[in-house]
């Protein structure tokens, strides 16, 4: 069954917050870690695998973070979602005690077809322009 880890889900914040910073500077774990809340050490498992995936790019020392290896707009949240998730196919191919599926593999190929053409249809940079554009709650007192 199709269901994105909280790992897939971070991985896709970690990365539109880098795709709204300055792309030519790194951003620091610690600071990535401290604005969502999470532990240094989980998110660094994250960084790691999309690092070795070429999706971001680190680097140690003072001046050290993390930043995209490419343009956002050159990013698909299917790559983002599959470096972390791997295939995104929405039936499990392992559990033994999964329905039968015979009668009905065009629904579920045409299916995972939907899933997977919406996510690699949309870009980073499209992620990190609706998020650019959300004002937030007004408060008033």
């Amino acid at each position: 069954m199709l269901k994105i880890s909280t790992k897939g889900q971070y991985a896709l914040l970690i990365m539109t917050e880098l795709a709204e910073q300055d792309p030519e500077k790194y951003i620091p774990l610690k600071l990535l870690s401290h604005r969502h809340n999470l532990s240094a050490k989980y998110l660094e498992q994250i960084l790691i695998q999309l690092s070795k995936s070429g999706l971001v790019v680190g680097l140690r020392g003072n001046n050290g973070g993390y930043k995209l290896s490419r343009q956002p707009d050159k990013y698909t949240v299917g790559e983002i979602l599959r470096a972390m998730e791997g295939d995104l196919n929405p039936r499990s191919l392992t559990d033994s005690n999964a329905v039968s599926s015979v009668g009905n593999d065009d629904f579920w190929k045409e299916f995972e077809n939907v899933i997977n053409d919406y996510v690699d249809s949309s870009t980073l940079e499209q992620i990190a322009e609706k998020n650019r554009q959300f004002n937030g709650f007004d408060y008033c007192i």
